[in-house]
């Protein structure tokens, strides 16, 4: 020993006082305290480094990262320090004698640091991976398809081949947290039997997950989303694991659940209140403008009047610190928020104004459509816009763009395009699907609406681009051969050109294709005809005998979008009883778990078809859920709101009228006050008509009444009563207007105390019935109507409704015609057509 002490003193020396520098390499990383630790021992160990040193340095490097806070500056001092070069060369040198998590862990890192998708390094390891690909294990494999994701390889080969692995190999799969990335990463191109493969072993595997694991949820609700797919059983099982976990969600988490959920159309009442209180006690802790823009956007939307007046003022102070993106956002926020601050729609205008040349075309959309919507005004920024979405026009070449850029221009002021503008629509037609399509119907309306107001002479040429429209639509549904690829094509579609132009034929290409429908799609095409008011009965009868059949593969959140068609257009089905009981006993279960507002629609669509369950009535009107209902109404823009407060009224008046024995008391009486203490506004020229009209067949105007509000706060055209020899009475000598009472009571005969009429006389309500009152392509009458005939009948009331189609037909061109009508109508023993 002291031999070889004298043979190697500096040898020795080192060893005795430099312990540190000969432990294993990797262990010296894990003791490295910062970055330049660790890059100093890249450059001492360069020539020697092995495959799992790198992996080892990698990795070092990326969770000192992940402590840090300001990640961005800190990742690109991180990339560009030399010797992260020297490591990403060195790796590719070494990286075929990496295992399959070291390779895969590597890849993912060094994307974490923003190194392009292009660099040799990232090429190098994405193409070993590949040549590995099928001996990858379910980890490995999950974050490999998480790193192609981030490069935006969703539909390449690649990720087709990680889709057939799973595929082959979904039965063994256990492992949910690396399926739940799988299926993000593969979601773009799978079909949809495997989407419903994916989805039932899913649920399978749900409840070996634990209830903390949000991001597994997290992703579940994502693949959903990316499938087009509100699965309600699924959706309720990650939002149990949000609720439980919402008082540790973060911003980032609260803000992309909410997306989601808005995206899937799924509303969870007591997800959003606990959200809301969350991101209401952020409010203090974020003073950088990216963190409060997120908070801004995600809070708005449900915050109440003072927290909106909060954030607006905060973002107020930080909006000259806002970037292009952060502005756009905030945009978008106040027109959802249906903000009313002039000086922060102003202050956000002028940055957008500022980096308008910076967006792209659906970015434009979006600005000119917020811009409108908040009724701001500024010639400057509108020409501009206007410039820039006509130079986009001028090159490009995708229907889809195309059609957001015509979308926009054609809500400036001065909406019109050239004839290079016109030949460029006309160009991509024969590509466009049904929803460009109808963006540039609805488009060419809104210049041809101009032009008359302005007398300009280009409405020809619009008409012959209609027309063009009207060939390309038509052709395009007669060569649709599959339900649900026509369901992604016509689901938004609105408008007057849809509506008059291509219904019918969307319609008739629904009956071809009726028998594909099934549990999965029968709500989107019952959404669709309620939509449309087009009444076609074997589209309604299929759809009342799938719900029959597969009762049990419907969630209960999809039996409202069910009923409602059936609500909205009066029709009963054959199976009527059998249909509805089915959907009533399949809700049962489900009632003190669906939101309160959807409660109230579901209760109000029964009640006009004379449906009256006894089980969600109680559920409705009792003073918890009216409490929960006021509660979720302050999340509500004002229009919903105000919707939601309607039909709970109407509800409540067609069970006090309709139901008597259940013994539900009547207490909208200070709501509808406040709402029709209103002026109930002008007639049309069609009741102007009648009205002049009644006078002359009654004996004079004395003997009618216009605008009459009833008990119960039903609003109808004229009144008049007959006596029992059918003379019509004067209202001057009876103290017997109805007018706005408050508390008005009725007997067990239903007549009206304290307006008792003479003996034997009747009272008779006369309506006219707009095109609004039917279906659209039938004359039959609408389940509103209908209940609302029903009601005036126990109120007293004989009703003679007027239909507009009568009214307006060749048959009574002329006013002796017209006088003849009323008389019959009134006196005559006619019945009612309808």
């Amino acid at each position: 020993m002291l031999r070889l002490r004298a043979i190697c003193p500096f040898s020795w020396r080192v060893f005795q006082f430099r312990p540190f520098s000969c432990e294993p390499l990797i262990s010296q990383m894990n003791k490295c305290t910062d970055e330049e630790q660790i890059f100093d021992l890249i450059e001492k160990n360069k020539a020697m480094l092995s495959e799992k040193q790198l992996g080892c340095a990698f990795n070092v490097l990326w969770q000192f990262q992940k402590q840090k806070t300001s990640l961005l500056k800190k990742v690109e001092c991180v990339r560009g320090h030399p010797q992260f070069l020297t490591l990403r060369n060195l790796t590719t040198n070494k990286m075929e004698f990496m295992n399959d998590d070291t390779l895969v862990n590597v890849l993912y890192i060094t994307q974490q640091f923003a190194v392009e998708a292009h660099d040799p390094l990232v090429e190098a390891l994405v193409t070993e991976a590949w040549r590995r690909l099928e001996r990858f294990d379910i980890d490995v494999l999950s974050k490999f398809s998480s790193c192609l994701a981030d490069q935006h390889l969703h539909l390449s080969p690649l990720m087709g081949k990680i889709a057939d692995i799973v595929n082959r190999n979904l039965e063994t799969i256990q492992d949910l947290r690396s399926l739940s990335v799988l299926m993000v990463s593969i979601s773009s191109l799978i079909s949809q039997r495997f989407q419903e493969q994916l989805v039932n072993k899913t649920e399978l595997l749900f409840d070996t997950v634990d209830s903390s694991q949000v991001s597994i949820a997290r992703r579940i609700v994502q693949f959903l989303r990316n499938i087009k797919y509100s699965y309600y059983p699924l959706l309720e099982k990650c939002n149990e694991v949000f609720l439980s976990n919402v008082n540790h969600l973060d911003l980032e988490s609260i803000s992309k659940i909410l997306h989601l959920y808005h995206s899937l159309q799924f509303h969870n009442f007591e997800f959003i209140i606990k959200a809301k209180k969350r991101l209401t006690e952020m409010i203090p802790l974020f003073d950088h403008p990216a963190s409060f823009v997120k908070l801004f956007v995600a809070l708005g939307p449900l915050a109440g009047p003072e927290e909106k007046k909060q954030l607006k003022s905060t973002m107020l102070l930080m909006s000259e610190e806002l970037t292009s993106q952060q502005a756009l956002a905030v945009m978008g926020a106040m027109e959802e928020m249906e903000s009313r601050n002039s000086h922060l729609i102003k202050k956000i205008a002028s940055i957008l104004h500022k980096h308008l040349d910076s967006y792209k075309p659906i970015e434009l959309l979006k600005i000119t459509q917020a811009l409108i919507f908040l009724h701001f005004q500024s010639k400057e920024l509108f020409v501009k816009l206007r410039e820039l979405l006509l130079s986009y026009l001028k090159i490009s070449v995708v229907p889809s763009e195309i059609c957001i850029l015509v979308c926009a221009i054609s809500m400036l002021p001065s909406p019109h395009l050239d004839e290079a503008g016109i030949s460029r629509i006309e160009a991509v037609l024969p590509q466009c699907d049904l929803g460009d399509l109808n963006g540039f119907a609805t488009s060419v309306l809104r210049w041809i609406q101009y032009d008359h107001m302005y007398l300009d002479s280009n409405t020809g040429k619009q008409l012959k681009l209609l027309q063009k429209l009207d060939h390309y639509a038509h052709q395009r549904l007669q060569k649709c051969n599959n339900l649900n690829l026509l369901w992604e094509e016509i689901k938004s579609l609105k408008g007057d050109w849809f509506a008059d132009s291509v219904l019918e034929e969307t319609v008739a290409t629904l009956q071809h294709l009726m028998d594909e429908i099934n549990h999965r799609n029968v709500a989107r095409v019952a959404s669709f005809i309620s939509r449309t008011n087009y009444l076609n009965t074997l589209l309604l009868d299929r759809i009342a005998s799938v719900v029959i059949q597969q009762i049990e593969k419907i969630h209960p959140f999809a039996i409202l979008a069910i009923i409602l068609p059936f609500s909205i257009l009066n029709y009963d089905p054959p199976q009527r009883d059998e249909f509805f009981r089915t959907c009533i006993q399949h809700l049962n279960s489900y009632l003190d778990s669906l939101d309160p507002l959807i409660l109230v629609f579901l209760g109000f669509s029964l009640a006009t078809l004379e449906y009256f369950p006894e089980d969600l009535l109680k559920a409705i009107f009792n003073i918890k859920f009216l409490a929960k209902l006021d509660s979720q109404l302050e999340l509500l823009c004002s229009s919903l709101n105000m919707r939601v407060q309607f039909r709970l009224m109407e509800l409540n008046r067609a069970v006090f009228l309709e139901c008597p024995e259940y013994q539900i008391p009547w207490f909208h009486d200070r709501f509808c006050q406040q709402q029709y203490n209103k002026d109930i506004g002008s007639m049309n020229g069609a009741q102007q008509q009648i009205y002049k009209m009644l006078g002359e067949v009654l004996g004079g105007m004395n003997f009618v009444k216009a605008s009459v509000l009833t008990p119960y706060y039903h609003t109808i055209d004229f009144e008049c009563i007959l006596d029992k020899r059918k003379k019509p009475l004067p209202y001057g000598s009876h103290n017997i207007t109805l007018g706005k009472l408050p508390e008005m009571h009725w007997g067990s005969n239903t007549q009206i105390v304290g307006s008792r009429l003479p003996s034997g006389a009747e009272r008779i309500a006369l309506e006219f019935l707009d095109s609004r009152a039917f279906c659209r392509n039938i004359p039959h009458l609408k389940g509103k109507s209908a209940m609302k005939k029903r009601h005036l009948e126990i109120l007293g009331y004989h009703v003679i409704q007027i239909p507009h189609f009568e009214w307006n037909s060749m048959a009574m061109s002329t006013k002796d015609a017209r006088m003849d009508y009323l008389r019959e109508r009134i006196f005559g023993e006619g019945k009612s057509c309808l």
